[in-house]
């Protein structure tokens, strides 16, 4: 393993927005589903397809499938967060670019945190209100957007790691 320079990302107060929506979106989600479970009926969907219809049903209880599923990626992506000196970048890492290509990714990391959480509350939400007759499923709309909320800061990351030529040394 090579000397990579590992100086201290301070957050902004964006990062910090970013890091307590966090943590609010993921308690709400669990008191969201909490208290919807004895609402729900014994059935629920539990799968939708490209268009963002129901196309599988199974027990109320996998309504708490997305929020361990996000607990255990919010916990994961927490803790990685502060190391990026362990990310692969698209660049080399120097003394020069380091402090700014690890706010970049670290900054990443925490927006896809938060983005993936609204996503699954979303789903959780919709499941819920389906479960009740009152939606239809997801929506035409939720495959679009879900992979732009993805992939539009990956591409802005990627970008952004490139496009700062202090950070290209």
């Amino acid at each position: 393993m090579n000397n990579v320079p590992v100086p201290k990302v301070v957050l902004s107060p964006f990062d910090k927005i970013i890091e307590v929506t966090s943590y609010v979106a993921l308690i709400a989600f669990w008191l969201m589903n909490a208290f919807a479970f004895t609402t729900l009926p014994e059935t629920i969907p539990t799968h939708y397809n490209s268009m963002g219809e129901v196309d599988g049903y199974g027990p109320k209880a996998t309504i708490f499938f997305l929020p361990v599923l996000g607990t255990v990626l919010f916990v994961f992506l927490t803790f990685i967060i502060k190391k990026p000196e362990t990310f692969n970048y698209t660049v080399e890492i120097t003394e020069e670019n380091a402090i700014e290509q690890y706010t970049n990714s670290t900054k990443l990391l925490r927006f896809m945190k938060l983005a993936l959480l609204l996503l699954f509350i979303l789903i959780d939400y919709k499941t819920i209100a389906t479960s009740k007759g009152n939606s239809d499923g997801l929506g035409k709309w939720f495959l679009p957007f879900t992979i732009a909320l993805i992939f539009i800061p990956i591409v802005f990351s990627v970008y952004k790691s490139f496009s700062n030529k202090e950070i290209r040394k």
